[in-house]
């Protein structure tokens, strides 16, 4: 099959490209390389994949109407994996345009693209963001998310809303991944593991936000990528069992589907900090703040139906995965 990877210089992008390509076969990853964070980060994630025979890539603007279009009409994909998008909570407070462009803009083309060539499977992330304001634990895609707080939140609940028009008017199979806190080797500078990393090897202080009163499902790479392999060959059928007067969320009468990508095993910040000092051999110094705006105190997984669906169940312990990340970390940085 010929399969597009969006976001393909990201973390979770380049290692979803590597399994795939490790299956047989051909990618064509798209990105736009943008300065966000170390561009040379990700030009040493795409290092990663040049060696297949089968890769090919693409430096391209999702938001580009006119570019994407001729890529889908020029490349006729089986299956389009979209992980590009503008991440991060803090940042969508600083650059609300940005979210705009990449995440709203740019997810329209995929959908028109993936409509106009009879694509066979879209799969999407979507992010554990998008639960906002609820407290059920654990978070569970049955739930209704419509209390997002962050824009972050907003345009990835807007991407399951406009995956769903077109899997409705277009028969479009659609799948939505909520991904909860994704971490490991190459992972991104401004995500917690290498925030702390970075500043414990320096012997900077690590700021630790809401007094280190916050829980995180930490999910790694491996059992991450293991979740978006899988379910790409789950096409996505109409559901004969939904119910109109009762919708779940995470299904529909059209080929659409939601599920959550997480550890289910949510972890205490300052357990998660203990686990990092260990694995580097030295001891954080810590700034203690308030919680920052748009973030939220915990998050917890329920993966029920992505097991049911798949038989996903992560393997990969949190001191297993922190001492496989502070590795690549120490090794990568010259330490």
């Amino acid at each position: 099959m010929k399969i597009l990877v969006t976001g393909v210089a990201g973390f979770i992008g380049m290692h979803t490209a590597k399994a795939i390509l490790e299956k047989g076969h051909y990618v064509v990853g798209i990105d736009n390389l943008n300065d966000y964070y170390d561009v040379q980060l990700k030009r040493d994630r795409l290092k990663q994949l040049e060696s297949y025979r089968k890769f090919s890539f693409v430096k391209m603007e999702m938001a580009d109407r006119d570019a994407m279009a001729r890529l889908f009409d020029n490349e006729r994909f089986n299956r389009v994996i979209n992980l590009g998008a503008q991440g991060g909570v803090r940042y969508s407070v600083k650059n609300p345009h940005a979210y705009v462009d990449s995440n709203l803009v740019g997810f329209v083309n995929i959908l028109e693209g993936c409509r106009n060539t009879k694509v066979e499977h879209l799969v999407y992330a979507s992010s554990s963001s998008v639960y906002g304001a609820n407290t059920k634990m654990p978070f569970s895609v049955h739930d209704d998310v419509s209390h997002p707080v962050s824009l972050y939140a907003a345009t990835k609940k807007a991407n399951e809303l406009m995956a769903h028009t077109y899997s409705h008017l277009y028969g479009l199979p659609t799948t939505g991944l909520r991904f909860f806190t994704v971490y490991g080797p190459w992972g991104r500078p401004d995500m917690s593991p290498s925030l702390f990393a970075r500043a414990i090897l320096h012997d900077e202080a690590i700021n630790v936000f809401n007094e280190g009163k916050m829980q995180r499902d930490f999910t790694y790479i491996d059992d991450a990528v293991d979740g978006v392999v899988s379910i790409m060959d789950s096409i996505p059928q109409g559901d004969k069992s939904f119910d109109a007067n009762a919708p779940d969320p995470s299904t529909s009468y059209a080929p659409y589907r939601l599920y959550n990508i997480g550890n289910n095993q949510p972890v205490q910040l300052m357990e998660f900090i203990q686990t990092i000092e260990q694995a580097l051999g030295k001891v954080a110094k810590k700034n203690y703040l308030p919680m920052q705006d748009g973030d939220v105190v915990a998050t917890y997984a329920d993966i029920d139906s992505l097991n049911e669906a798949v038989g996903f169940r992560p393997s990969t312990s949190l001191k297993e995965g922190i001492t496989k990340f502070s590795q690549w970390y120490k090794t990568y940085h010259g330490f």
